[in-house]
């Protein structure tokens, strides 16, 4: 009779305690929709949005974070190559006849016998000074930052004009720093990049430099052009070749390695963080990686996804309540009902982003067996000493 008392009490008190006090993995689904109910005032702490066509239709013309198309169509030419201040350009000057400045006075005796005199001369490499300017000699400091080749080439012939005999001049750029794009980054060697004539590509730099070590999924672009920067995927700059915009020179490209990841959590096969295997991965590719969801635990109306969503998107969709702003973005739970059909085809169409968090809660029946579990490891040590008790007290008789 006291062992029925001591069952009955235990049972009464677990029941009491309710489904609250066992052990879970997350909130049920009823307590992830319970915040709908809030969401008409501004004290949502979160928004609830179940899935469907519009909500999808909505997500499809959600915008890029940033896009290097945004910094316009520039392109580099012949015509646009300016020698710049730190550049070392090396001069040349030919003469039309011997006797001048820059030739030979006499001819020059050689075994095969007289020939005519040298008529060129070479003037040493020199650096662009920080006023713009370099030294010829007989011509004096010549403006060469700002110009073309050609530009300085008529210059110095016109300023030896009744100086030297016919003169004509070549400048070459033997290092042009000041047209360069530098290449940085942990998955490159790094370099200053001299662009040609012709104008370079982003991905014709990165090349240059050493091209990419990491997966092409894992890495990121990143262009910044006096105050502004903007970073974009590897993969959008190599499918599209609007991203793949031609550099200025003092553009700095870094090349950053950042692995895309997603988090899976609940009643999912594999509870971790999932690496991307591509872009573009939709939830139900994503649950798939996870392991899907667990026929013994899963609840099929509780999918969710958890996401930091962009204040244009949000405002879309109606889920802007001030108590769901976490800095520039809202906080919103995308819900899916598996037990429709048509949610399946919303999860083929639904894109995951970077650190997206996709939850599966508990069925309700999952916490009676849980209950139950723990009813009987509670229960069975009272009934095996209620029983030894009433052996003792049988064999005392």
């Amino acid at each position: 009779m006291c062992s029925e008392k001591v069952l009955a009490g235990l049972c009464l008190c677990a029941m009491l305690a309710g489904c609250s006090a066992l052990p879970s993995s997350g909130p049920t689904t009823s307590a992830v929709l319970d915040e709908k109910a809030k969401e008409p005032s501004a004290d949502a702490r979160y928004s609830v949005v179940d899935v469907d066509e519009k909500v999808i239709s909505i997500l499809r013309r959600r915008p890029q974070d940033a896009t290097l198309a945004s910094f316009g169509g520039y392109r580099g030419g012949a015509s646009d190559v300016r020698v710049g201040v730190g550049d070392s350009v090396s001069l040349t000057i030919w003469e039309a006849g011997a006797g001048g400045l820059f030739s030979a006075a006499t001819p020059v005796i050689t075994g095969a016998g007289a020939v005519g005199g040298s008529r060129a001369a070479s003037i040493p490499e020199q650096v662009v000074g920080r006023d713009g300017l370099i030294s010829v000699p007989y011509a004096g400091r010549v403006r060469a930052a700002g110009h073309t080749t050609h530009q300085i080439q008529r210059q110095i012939e016109s300023a030896l004009q009744g100086k030297a005999i016919q003169p004509q001049v070549l400048v070459t750029v033997a290092r042009p720093l000041s047209n360069t794009v530098t290449v940085v980054g942990e998955s490159t060697s790094g370099a200053r990049v001299p662009l040609s004539p012709n104008g370079d590509r982003v991905l014709d730099v990165v090349a240059s430099a050493g091209g990419v070590r990491s997966p092409t999924t894992e890495t990121f672009i990143q262009v910044t052009r006096g105050a502004r920067t903007a970073r974009v995927a590897m993969t959008r700059v190599v499918s599209d070749s609007r991203e793949n915009i031609y550099v200025r020179p003092g553009d700095v490209v870094t090349v950053i390695r950042d692995p895309q990841n997603f988090l899976a959590y609940g009643a999912t096969g594999r509870s971790s963080e999932i690496p991307f295997d591509g872009e573009n991965m939709t939830l139900a590719q994503a649950l798939t990686k996870a392991g899907g969801l667990l026929d013994y635990r899963a609840d099929p109306d509780g999918v969710f996804v958890f996401r930091l969503e962009t204040p244009a998107i949000a405002r879309e969709l109606g889920a802007h309540a001030p108590a769901a702003r976490l800095g520039d973005r809202y906080k919103v739970v995308y819900h899916l009902n598996f037990r429709d059909p048509n949610a399946l085809f919303a999860a083929q169409q639904m894109r995951i982003f970077h650190r997206d968090l996709i939850y599966v809660s508990n069925a309700p029946l999952s916490d009676v067996q849980k209950f139950m579990q723990l009813f009987n490891m509670v229960v069975s040590p009272v009934s095996q000493g209620a029983g030894i008790s009433s052996s003792v007290a049988t064999l005392s008789r």
